[in-house]
């Protein structure tokens, strides 16, 4: 390959990635290319870019940016997934299609978050995670909990209130009537 056609694929790549804060390595294995369009055509779905790369091109592509660590120790041909709605459901997803039988041969090889190296044992980790939506859904009844609570407080201390004026209020016309 000629220095021009690797410096247009770097330039490429570089276009690419510009703006994404973290990616996966996975290597596609034995897939043959029906398989490989098959499992693009998945992600694709879930809005996950998903590019065959050489380690050593993509390398010198993200020298100086925080996906660097991602291709730090890897040889050969590897292929890069991002996108979804965040890191926790790209890596949901591609965990999902690991355990897949027709995609056989596809597995983790690494990945960067926030300029950190991601081992194969740490992405299947994240995967774990709560997704974004989750994490709002529980943020969110948090604090609606804490509102409840303390509008029912304020109402039960009313209501003692209230009961105790009443009372009062009711003893007076009692003893007034008995006058």
């Amino acid at each position: 390959m000629s220095k021009l056609v690797k410096n247009m694929l770097i330039d490429d790549l570089k276009t690419r990635l510009a703006g994404v804060g973290e990616v996966i390595v996975v290597s596609l294995g034995r897939l043959d290319a029906i398989q490989t369009s098959q499992l693009r055509q998945t992600l694709r779905k879930k809005k996950i870019h998903l590019q065959m790369v050489k380690n050593s091109l993509a390398r010198r592509a993200m020298l100086d940016t925080p996906l660097a660590p991602a291709f730090d120790k890897h040889e050969g041909m590897l292929a890069i997934a991002w996108g979804g709605e965040d890191v926790v459901d790209l890596a949901k997803e591609l965990d999902r299609l690991s355990g897949v039988k027709e995609y056989e041969g596809f597995e983790f090889r690494g990945g960067a978050l926030d300029g950190a190296r991601l081992e194969p044992t740490d992405v299947k980790s994240v995967a774990k995670w709560p997704s974004r939506a989750e994490q709002l859904s529980l943020l969110s009844g948090q604090i609606s909990s804490l509102g409840a609570r303390l509008s029912g407080q304020i109402c039960s201390l009313g209501g003692v209130l209230a009961g105790q004026i009443a009372s009062r209020v009711e003893d007076l016309e009692k003893s007034e009537t008995a006058a």
